[in-house]
């Protein structure tokens, strides 16, 4: 039988990682060469909408174990739950890479985005529930103070809620100076590998919405490439400036937002349903991420979007401006409704 075309892209630099925590889809990542999965409010709720024959039974469980607590009690534990039985699939890569590759992306509570110490309290909890967990943080003002405090304590780290050149710089430095307090203090730093996510798709979400609202007339397809253009420029940064953070790619709304970044030295987090359908297509693994976004394409964006002028300049935004970022913005709310949309699913079973 043939390689399938992530088993090819797993053999390049590029690592592969299932973008859920669905321990189906992700036992059959690990056939096509996945190295890592992730996960966030909208991905957990979503598993455990789709097999309540497997979750709701465990659900029940801990509200009988757990009887004075309440929906967020019970919606932790449900994610430290599948958390651990996730990572436990990715533990023999773990081991095999001595720490480099094999790890789970656990997101902390999305409500708490403006309060550091929260996060903080937080992470040092989900880096609990395994070995092989990285946390995820959203790079935002009180995100990028959690971001390096965290790092500087040990634990390795996946900046997210990010969607611009200036932010993945800043989550890549204040990651640096996280594992340089590390060091200082004496942790090993060899086992922490960062990884900073760009969302890109929900950048092209964001400028399309834009589209939309005024009314603009362009080729729509220009839009498909906003994400990569700031994924290729903040690939060329991190690379100058020897970032010790790799960059994840996700969100996906199309296939270059994984064609686009083979053979790079980053992470493509896809999701089951996408690299099926990629794994389907007659498409080349072949070595892109050096290949320039049209010139074309990027001076539309330019001349139509002022977002996408901030989202791709690296001095295009002040970290004080990252919470106001429009595409941060959307992706907050939906990340919080979707962790009250599971806290609902917990309370029908409380009072059943």
């Amino acid at each position: 039988m043939p390689k399938s075309l992530m088993k090819q892209t797993a053999e390049t630099a590029t690592g592969f990682w299932n973008d859920s925590c669905d321990l189906y889809q992700l036992k059959e990542a690990l056939e096509h060469g996945a190295v890592g999965a992730t996960s966030n409010p909208v991905i957990v709720t979503a598993v455990v909408k789709s097999a309540p024959e497997t979750w709701n039974p465990l659900i029940d469980r801990l509200i009988i174990e757990h009887h004075t607590a309440n929906e967020d009690d019970i919606a932790w534990k449900l994610i430290e739950e599948i958390g651990k039985k996730a990572a436990e699939l990715l533990m023999p890569e773990f081991k095999r890479s001595g720490g480099v590759r094999g790890r789970l992306s656990v997101q902390v509570d999305p409500r708490n985005f403006r309060d550091a110490s929260a996060m903080l309290a937080q992470a040092e909890k989900l880096n609990g529930i395994a070995p092989n967990i990285a946390v995820k943080m959203p790079v935002v003002p009180a995100g990028l103070k959690a971001i390096e405090e965290a790092t500087a304590k040990g634990m390795t780290l996946t900046p997210t809620v990010c969607f611009s050149v200036s932010q993945a710089v800043s989550a890549g430095e204040a990651l640096e100076r996280g594992l340089d307090r590390a060091a200082a203090n004496g942790i090993d730093i060899c086992q922490i590998r960062p990884c900073v996510a760009i969302m890109v798709g929900r950048l092209d979400d964001h400028l399309r919405r834009v589209m939309e609202a005024r009314k603009l007339c362009i080729d729509p397809g220009c839009l498909e490439w906003a994400g990569i253009a700031v994924f290729k420029r903040a690939y060329a940064i991190f690379r100058k400036r020897g970032f010790r953070s790799m960059l994840l790619s996700a969100a996906y709304r199309n296939h270059m937002q994984w064609s686009e970044f083979i053979g790079g030295e980053v992470i493509v987090s896809i999701p089951h349903a996408w690299w099926k359908r990629f794994n389907a297509s007659s498409i080349k693994v072949k070595d892109s991420i050096g290949n320039p976004v049209d010139p074309a394409i990027v001076k539309t964006l330019e001349m139509n979007f002022e977002d996408f002028r901030r989202a791709y300049e690296q001095e295009g935004m002040a970290p004080e401006e990252f919470l106001q970022f429009g595409a941060t913005v959307h992706t907050l709310k939906q990340f919080i409704a979707s962790y009250h949309e599971l806290l609902e699913l917990i309370r029908e079973r409380m009072l059943r």
